[in-house]
């Protein structure tokens, strides 16, 4: 971990601080549109956006980068997310902000693709996994971090909007300073919608509705807790606890996918962040059961996300994976494209509380598919299932693909040990 942290750790403080602006203006907008008197309606169109500009950046990054270069477009991107961050106060209109939202989730997305490219080529097969998770622990805590900062500003204000306008600029120079351009790398075609239906029906269908609940959560909690009456300290404890419940659950469900039949797994894991999401609605009046839940769901939607890749790798050679997997984050971001809009709707419709009764109903239909699938076809025992790569479902292909090839070379080099003894 000290060799990882003595190579890469000013790419890691960039990304640190990247996660910081992103993680408070995703926040930040949530409790502002509730200020200026935007409708839920609005406001889900607003989040929404993120996502459709996310997933359209994830598919062209790699087409930019080969054209002009990782520093060009790292720059590039990150000074159209800085001017965004600062125009939001500016003008501050629901549609103009879903322009403002939609470029802006298409920068990070071409950013992140761009630093996990860097953080991959500096890792090697020993240090890859250490490199992954140090990664994710720098995704979760920038968005946690991001929520304290929240609480030093006025939202009805500018320095707030400007607070993430500055650690974004700043995040570009210890990573442009100190980091070499990597060779162009080739994009994954994607599998088409009918092979991955074909080869995994349950990844499919299940990482679309996971897509949605995901995107509810990061678009919709913050909007939720304004409407809901919660304080600021309130929102940001309140949002900080999802990603807590991530960080404690993701390593110890995938130690437990090795040894179960992973379907069982999903099914289970997606009713326990169903009931999650119920006991949020129900006594939706008691902050507690508000941390509560969102720790439960937080603790079994992110988890779900890697487990339902691992499951549909089960089904495929080692060559096929890459091109899964890209396949997989399409479906998933069309899913999280949609969470935010239905999330609004419901929300409408039964007040506050719909934000919860959403993430419940896609949480429980995923788990009684994953029930059905179980009738339908064998399960495959443990020890002839593949390896589980633990990601974070704002990460890119990038980071998805070297968790995948850590995981793989991890299972046979331990496969081999247990043949030669």
């Amino acid at each position: 971990m000290i060799q990882v942290l003595g190579t890469s750790w000013a790419l890691l403080l960039g990304l640190l601080l990247l996660m910081l602006g992103n993680g408070l203006q995703g926040t930040l907008l949530g409790v502002r549109g509730e200020i200026e008197g935007f409708s839920t309606f609005h406001m889900s169109i607003v989040m929404s956006a993120y996502f459709a500009g996310f997933l359209g950046g994830s598919r062209l990054a790699p087409e930019m980068i080969r054209r002009v270069g990782h520093v060009r477009v790292f720059a590039a991107l990150g000074s159209f997310i800085s001017a965004v961050l600062i125009l939001y106060p500016a003008y501050a209109n629901p549609w103009a902000w879903t322009v403002e939202r939609m470029l802006i989730g298409f920068c990070f997305s071409g950013v992140y693709v761009t630093a996990e490219s860097w953080l991959n080529n500096a890792a090697t097969n020993e240090t890859r996994g250490q490199s992954l998770s140090l990664y994710m622990l720098v995704q979760v805590l920038g968005i946690m971090a991001a929520q304290g900062i929240l609480l030093l500003g006025d939202p009805a204000g500018f320095i707030l909007f400007i607070v993430p306008s500055v650690l974004v600029s700043i995040s570009f120079a210890p990573i442009l300073l100190s980091i070499s351009p990597t060779p162009a790398f080739e994009s994954t075609k994607p599998m088409s919608l009918v092979e991955l239906y074909k080869t995994s029906p349950l990844s499919l269908v299940g990482v679309f509705l996971v897509g949605g609940s995901f995107s509810a959560q990061f678009g919709m909690a913050a909007v939720f807790g304004a409407q809901a009456g919660l304080s600021l300290p309130q929102i940001s404890l309140f949002i900080s606890t999802f990603y807590i419940g991530a960080l404690l659950a993701l390593y110890p469900l995938g130690w437990l996918s090795d040894r179960v039949d992973r379907r069982l797994l999903i099914a289970c894991e997606a009713i326990v962040g169903g009931v999650g999401a119920i006991i949020g609605f129900v006594f939706g009046d008691s902050y507690i059961a508000m941390l509560v839940a969102a720790a439960i769901i937080g603790a079994m939607t992110n988890p779900l996300y890697s487990l339902l890749l691992a499951y549909l790798n089960d089904y495929l050679e080692t060559d096929q994976m890459a091109a899964g997997s890209a396949g997989m984050m399409f479906v998933n971001g069309l899913g999280a494209i949609g969470g935010p809009v239905l999330t609004g709707y419901v929300m409408t419709l039964v007040g506050p509380g719909g934000f919860f009764l959403f993430i419940a109903a896609l949480l429980v239909a995923t788990s009684v598919y994953g029930a059905y699938r179980m009738l339908r076809r064998p399960g495959s025992a443990p020890d002839e299932t593949g390896a589980y790569a633990p990601v974070m479902m704002s990460s890119t292909s990038v980071a998805v693909e070297a968790a995948q090839e850590w995981a793989q070379e991890a299972a046979d080099e331990a496969a081999a040990e247990e043949s030669g003894s």
